[in-house]
């Protein structure tokens, strides 16, 4: 195993072309102060140049995904008096290299959820191209609890995981969802004992780890666009797409293996292997 780095808050580990980011601050459910918030960014950069990397996955510590910003560490600025209005605004927008890295990232991001996924958690978890859910977990967009409205790129992410109105009506109400019901609104692609959560997105890692990662690219990035775009624009990408990923060495040779009857090299994997 390639433990790629280690940090204070956050721990890395890579195998096989998957990487795995764990939130580790389980004292305070894996909530979110600036020092993470900095070390997250710092090693997604790095993320970003390395090409042995093909799949990643998010993840928490101790029985919890993430509780959001840490609100102690945010009282002891505000109790400081040492921010203005505008150095709040800056603030949250040094977090936006955080959303863009992830939601841009141009491999698959996996978010294996257990426990709680509130505020800032919510929406890291959104970022995420699946969600796999524990059936502990426990969704919520919780800002309103605390005089706050939604960050980390939920405004654009909620609503496009599960419509407009129900977006509205979860950060209205700062209500929890639980596992089925997240499963029932799109916020979670699968639900899991926790017990199996890890070696669920382990497992579909793995498989997109041996797909094409030409492909895996090309889709991710065009349908991320779709849903701001119009359909000749989608019909261009997916000529150019095409004409890219048909000439790669992957399609080369999965062609040659279709012609001679051998098993494909991609596979997704069946919920009952893992």
């Amino acid at each position: 195993m390639n433990q790629a780095g280690t940090e204070s808050n956050l721990l890395y580990e890579q195998e096989n072309g998957i990487g795995v980011i764990t939130i580790n601050r389980p004292h305070r459910m894996n909530a979110i102060d600036i020092a993470t918030r900095n070390e997250l960014r710092r090693l997604l950069e790095n993320l970003s140049a390395d090409r042995t990397l093909k799949v990643l996955i998010l993840s928490g510590a101790g029985g919890n995904f993430c509780s959001g910003g840490d609100v102690k560490d945010m009282s002891a600025v505000a109790e400081a008096g040492s921010e203005n209005i505008e150095a709040r605004r800056q603030r949250m927008l040094n977090l936006h290299p955080i959303v863009q890295m992830l939601v841009n990232f141009d491999r698959p991001v996996i978010a294996a959820v257990q426990g709680v996924a509130a505020g800032a958690g919510f929406g890291l978890a959104l970022t995420a191209d699946l969600v796999l859910a524990a059936t502990n977990a426990r969704f919520c967009a919780a800002f309103g609890r605390v005089g706050a409205v939604p960050d980390l790129g939920t405004f654009y992410t909620l609503p496009r995981a599960v419509g407009l109105q129900r977006a509205k009506e979860l950060v209205f109400s700062a209500r929890e969802v639980d596992a089925e019901e997240a499963l029932q609104l799109g916020i979670a692609l699968e639900v899991h004992p926790p017990e199996q959560l890890m070696v669920r997105a382990r497992a579909i890692a793995t498989a997109m780890a041996n797909a094409s990662g030409t492909v895996l690219s090309i889709s991710k990035r065009a349908l991320n666009q779709s849903v701001r775009s119009d359909l000749q624009t989608m019909l261009n990408l997916e000529a150019e797409g095409a004409a890219i990923a048909l000439n790669t060495e992957f399609h080369t040779d999965a062609a040659k293996r279709f012609a001679n009857k051998q098993p494909p090299k991609f596979r997704w994997p069946r919920k009952e292997e893992t």
